[in-house]
């Protein structure tokens, strides 16, 4: 147990090390080539846990209830679409990985942006959406090992949150995109606009989180438990 978290912990700091580097770049260069800079960045950042969860002894069955997570991540998104920033897949993430674990969580994560994408449409933003949701589930996945992560208030503030973080990240390839000149002030203009769609994010997130926590988190559980998956 020790182990998978240090080597969780691990990915997770090398993960941010990298954006940590990407965002210097933004600070300091000048030029065209943001967007394709933190595209690089971005996939860099993904990496480690892709090659941890490869690495791991893990069965068929096992992959299939992770792809289904994912499936129902994806798909929960589509008929929430004319909702802008109402996400029931954060929630299912963050759940999933609650019980599953890190590794699990940032796969279900990742995996569902790019698939959600299929239906919703493709594009630049694909790659931090990916990276978004996969950090979602990482970090919900570390705190799943404490015992106060198990009360649904917690996890509400854990949501609200998250709805502020991911559209924090997301704001970047936009600025990186299509604010030009990119100055301080832009910079700060483009996150202010940003803010109820965020904060629609982050109550939907409470919402999901408060009413059906309890109830997705025991099925999960029963899953796992009685298949002997992911121990």
């Amino acid at each position: 147990m020790k182990s998978i978290l240090k080597n969780s912990w691990s990915s997770f700091g090398l993960a941010f090390i990298i954006m940590a580097i990407f965002l210097l770049f933004i600070v300091t260069l000048q030029g065209q080539h943001f967007l394709l800079f933190s595209l690089i960045c971005l996939v860099a950042s993904m990496l480690p846990f892709y090659w941890r969860f490869e690495t791991r002894d893990i069965r068929a069955r096992e992959i299939i209830f992770i792809a289904v997570l994912a499936a129902i991540a994806a798909v929960s998104r589509v008929p929430f679409a004319p909702l802008p920033s109402v996400q029931p897949t954060s929630f299912v993430i963050i759940v999933s990985a609650l019980v599953l674990g890190p590794e699990s969580g940032f796969i279900v994560g990742s995996t569902a942006a790019i698939v959600s994408n299929m239906f919703l449409g493709q594009g630049p933003w694909t790659p931090w959406q990916m990276f978004c949701w996969g950090m979602m589930g990482v970090t919900a996945g570390l705190i799943g090992r404490y015992k106060w992560a198990q009360n649904k208030y917690w996890l509400c503030v854990f949501g609200f949150v998250w709805g502020f973080l991911f559209g924090w990240i997301m704001n970047l390839w936009y600025v990186v995109a299509y604010v030009n000149p990119l100055t301080v002030k832009t910079f700060i203009a483009a996150y202010v606009a940003s803010f109820y769609f965020d904060l629609a994010h982050a109550l939907s997130n409470v919402f999901f989180l408060f009413l059906f926590y309890e109830s997705w988190s025991r099925i999960i559980k029963r899953f796992k438990i009685k298949y002997g998956l992911l121990e």
